[in-house]
């Protein structure tokens, strides 16, 4: 079985290790970059201090109309005549108009010409169609042109690349073949797609032409080592893929061509095409996301079909994305094992056509027959560890109860003041974050400088204010994870709030949303003097919000007031029973330091929709990296020390205040509270 790492800390490319990375797989020095420079490539969320609506369909048409100027409702876009080209190139060779090169998107109002690829925001369009600026319309312009410092390194390396049949020796290029799965692809179709071979670093280069082949704008290096009887592939763009997005593939498409087949992998781009001969396009960053200045390219197609992997995750992503291109023109290949990848699908011997022929409409009615959804249910019932969700690497126990994080659901989450619900809750996102759940922080009690220095320290595992000298380092590979901030501080509306959240969604695809707390957006509701009633109108915007973008919402809520001795339960949260109704896990931050002093703390599962399992398991703080999940050194050698020389004598669990109750484990020498149950066993 052969494992694909798609841009993943920790073996990507980082910008200031790159030179070493490069030297030690090989590649010349003479091939890597020069000192390490900052590129923050990634835009904040804009802060909206009041309801701003976002630009919709209707007033991009009612804006055309009233300025003169003729368009054509696309799929996803708005097809006009560009006011970035002149006259002369309007027309074609015959004298004939040609079509509307100007696209704008229906959702968000940025465009893009395809012509002279400007693009901005539908703000600079206005500007540029009545006249305002007299430099709006060369920053635009110039905002696509790639960094002068890129270009030159992408032109050496594809200079040094060659193709594999042009390889000295053979061997090389069989070895080559067989390490990424390309002994079925022929070299025809290696050719068609200018696919070459970086000898030094072993890697397969994937280049990133301007629409119509007129010039290389950036490179993918596809690197493979083997590991055992495994194979792990290791990606890397230039440039960095926040800078520049493109599709493997689009100078071989023709205008004339209607249908295409989306795939998460060039490899499977090459399959497809030499099997079926269909126009086939790779998505630049997999299933990770479709950034919407993608969809102009693709707007020309009357059908798309969306084969992107054959796990459960390219499954979600490919009904994402179908939102993004308008579902009634797309149509998914569903995994299984008789429809793997394409790459794959071809090395075994499989037709290809008849896979796509399977493909099921991403669009249907608002009802549905069980004989439409068999297949999904039989597709969660043979991969139950995918439909439970993205497990949590450095929460092993909350995998046991929860067993995953999985989209479209609803996490409150609570605990008393202080008792550190920022700080867990922070390395609780970190720890899905880096394994590729982008995701969104809003954090409206403290600013978002302080909260990713607490997510940076939880990062790199230790306090970087005592080693300054490697904060770059890590810095940049912070950087590269897929993580975003809502520029909010103090009370906001939760309309302001929902239309951010749904911005996103769209445009950087949001999998997972981190709202801390609910407490700073009731202040903004005029909907009744009872704070109750607006409560519950915000926690049903979220439910509503997670539901209808399959994306997982964790909402942040502070406890009712209660005494200090007592330990919370589901019925502490503020507010009415809606929060834990509407919830579809329910996690509890108890401290005990509150009652018995210094102590650990433990974190509760008091509800868990997905498959019933409830209960707690303890947490210890690491002061030095603001972690809970990683013990401190000294007190974890301690222990073993003691435990090693049989110095110290197990605990009884019901001698000692506050002691913490495991996983599984049966107190029953504690007597029973008939106004609590026993949250120390799992139970369903």
């Amino acid at each position: 079985m052969w494992v694909l790492l798609r841009s993943g800390y920790p073996l990507r490319i980082l910008l200031p290790l790159r030179g070493l990375w490069m030297g030690w797989r090989g590649l010349p020095r003479s091939l890597a970059v020069g000192p390490p420079r900052r590129r923050y490539r990634k835009e904040a969320l804009a802060a909206l201090e009041v309801p701003v609506l976002p630009v919709t369909a209707t007033e991009i048409r009612q804006y055309l109309r009233a300025h003169g100027i003729p368009f054509q409702d696309g799929h996803s876009c708005v097809r006009a005549p560009s006011p970035f080209v002149g006259a002369s190139k309007l027309k074609d060779e015959t004298g004939a108009a040609t079509s509307f090169s100007l696209f704008i998107d229906k959702t968000t109002g940025r465009f893009l010409c395809m012509t002279s690829l400007a693009e901005g925001s539908w703000e600079d369009f206005q500007a540029s169609v009545e006249g305002r600026g007299d430099g709006a319309r060369e920053g635009v312009l110039l905002s696509e042109a790639p960094e002068a410092e890129d270009s030159e390194e992408v032109q050496r390396i594809w200079d040094r690349a060659v193709p594999l049949w042009e390889l000295p020796e053979p061997k090389e290029a069989q070895l080559a073949r067989v390490m990424f799965g390309l002994t079925k692809v022929t070299d025809d179709t290696l050719k068609r797609f200018s696919v070459r071979y970086l000898r030094p670093a072993h890697s397969l280069v994937f280049p990133w032409f301007s629409p119509g082949g007129l010039g290389l704008r950036g490179l993918k290096l596809l690197g493979a080592e083997g590991q055992g009887d495994r194979v792990h592939y290791m990606e890397t763009t230039i440039p960095q893929p926040g800078a520049f997005h493109n599709l493997f593939g689009l100078p071989l498409i023709s205008r004339r061509d209607v249908e295409v087949v989306l795939t998460s992998r060039e490899l499977d781009s090459l399959a497809l095409s030499q099997s079926t001969g269909l126009p086939t396009l790779a998505l630049p960053r997999g299933t990770a996301c479709l950034p919407p200045v993608l969809l102009p390219y693709l707007e020309q197609f009357r059908r798309i079909v969306l084969w992107l992997g054959d796990d459960l995750r390219s499954w979600e992503a490919a009904k994402l994305f179908a939102r993004k291109l308008n579902p009634k023109r797309c149509s998914l290949v569903r995994p299984g094992d008789q429809q793997p990848s394409p790459l794959e699908a071809l090395n075994q011997g499989l037709n290809l056509s008849r896979i796509l022929r399977t493909a099921l409409p991403a669009w249907h009615k608002s009802i549905v027959s069980f004989r439409q959804l068999r297949e999904e249910v039989l597709g969660e019932l043979s991969n139950v560890e995918q439909a439970a969700g993205v497990r949590w690497s450095r929460f092993p126990d909350l995998n046991r109860l929860l067993k995953g994080h999985r989209k479209g659901e609803l996490t409150v989450f609570t605990g008393p003041t202080g008792s550190g619900k920022t700080t867990f809750i922070s390395e609780y996102a970190l720890d899905l974050c880096t394994q590729g759940v982008n995701t969104l922080w809003g954090s409206f009690e403290i600013s978002n400088v302080r909260l990713a220095r607490v997510m940076l320290t939880q990062f790199a595992v230790g306090r970087l204010e005592e080693q300054l000298d490697k904060y770059d380092e890590w810095a940049d590979r912070f950087e590269d994870l897929p993580l975003y901030f809502m520029t909010f501080h103090g009370q906001q509306s939760i309309r302001t709030v929902i239309d951010t959240m749904q911005h996103a969604v769209y445009v950087y695809d949001i999998c997972h949303v981190v709202i801390d707390n609910l407490q700073f957006m009731m202040g903004h509701e005029q909907l009744s003097t009872d704070r109750i009633a607006a409560q519950d109108y915000i926690i049903g915007a979220f439910r509503k919000f997670a539901t209808d973008s399959s994306c997982h919402v964790t909402l942040v809520i502070h406890p009712r007031k209660e005494d200090d001795d007592k330990e919370l339960q589901t019925a502490s949260i503020f507010g009415s029973a809606k929060a834990s109704q509407e919830a579809d896990n329910v996690l509890i931050l108890q401290d005990r330091r509150l009652v018995t002093g210094p102590g650990k703390r433990y974190l509760q599962v008091s509800k868990n929709r997905f498959d019933g399992d409830v209960g707690v398991f303890p947490l210890e703080f690491n002061k030095s990296s603001l972690t809970f999940s990683i013990p401190p050194k000294s007190k974890a050698r301690l222990k073993k020390i003691k435990d090693d020389n049989g110095l110290v004598a197990k605990k009884p669990s019901s001698g000692k205040k506050g002691a913490v109750p495991q996983i599984s484990e049966t107190h029953s020498d504690q007597a029973p509270n008939p106004n609590k149950p026993d949250l120390s066993k799992p139970s369903r």
